[in-house]
């Protein structure tokens, strides 16, 4: 198996898409990118601990790769916006790949450039990609949440 950590938005409905990927063995939200440890989500809602409300996603590359992985990220956040997905507003809400080593790096760099290349977005791709810090798993009551509350989406 393999881990993957993705940012790109409210974690709820990244969790979901990725959940839902074949390919795809567990997923679990929680923080990563800030200064602070062992972070609850009301200190992460403050915008004052830095973290990013990410999804690590465990996967197996017999049956997915982590090209195909970055791939769903793209197409289910708006990379373009910065520290923002819809209404959703502040750095947790930041669009970053945080990759575990040089493989899943180069392959992330590739994607973006071949994405703002590709001119799918008239603004620039503002995705960061950085290594993968320690990721603090989330409240079990964010976890698996659209499935925990009977409900397929964020409701906006």
């Amino acid at each position: 198996m393999a881990k993957a950590t993705f940012a790109a938005g409210c974690f709820w409905g990244v969790e979901d898409v990725f959940r839902h990927t074949p390919g795809v063995v567990s997923t679990r939200v929680g923080y990563t990118g800030g200064t602070t440890s062992n972070p609850t989500y009301h200190e992460v809602c403050t915008d004052r601990t830095g973290h990013a409300e990410a999804v690590e996603v465990e996967y197996d590359p017999a049956k997915i790769s982590y090209e195909a992985l970055l791939e769903v990220f793209w197409e289910n956040h708006d990379p373009t916006t910065l520290n923002r997905q819809g209404p959703d507003v502040g750095t947790q809400y930041r669009s970053a790949v945080f990759v575990h080593d040089g493989e899943q790096e180069s392959a992330a760099r590739k994607s973006k450039e071949d994405l703002q290349r590709s001119g799918r977005y008239s603004r620039p791709v503002v995705t960061e990609i950085a290594p993968a810090p320690t990721f603090w798993e989330a409240e079990d009551y964010h976890q698996q949440y659209f499935e925990k509350r009977g409900i397929t989406h964020c409701q906006i």
